[in-house]
């Protein structure tokens, strides 16, 4: 998936556990686990900003995106026959 989750990034810089992020933010450590795994198809805003507001930091703090390698092959030829008829 091309967005990637870095919230044990955060943790690990704040030494906070799992179970105390978990509960600083309202949601069980099964959850935590499976965004900080990232697992999750989805993150409700509020569930954002309540890890900003106890990790101290901001959302591209948590979140980041990377090309897809797949999608990045598969636009490759389609860049190189544009560079070459231009």
């Amino acid at each position: 998936m091309p967005i990637v989750v870095d919230i044990d990034v955060m943790m690990a810089r704040r030494k906070m556990a799992v179970g105390t992020l978990a509960e600083r933010v309202g949601i069980s450590p099964a959850n935590l686990a499976v965004l900080k795994n990232g697992r999750a198809k989805a993150v409700r805003f509020t569930t954002l900003a309540a890890l900003c507001e106890a990790l101290d930091c901001q959302p591209g703090d948590l979140l980041r995106w990377e090309a897809d390698e797949a999608a990045t092959d598969a636009a490759a030829p389609a860049a190189e026959k544009s560079a070459v008829t231009d």
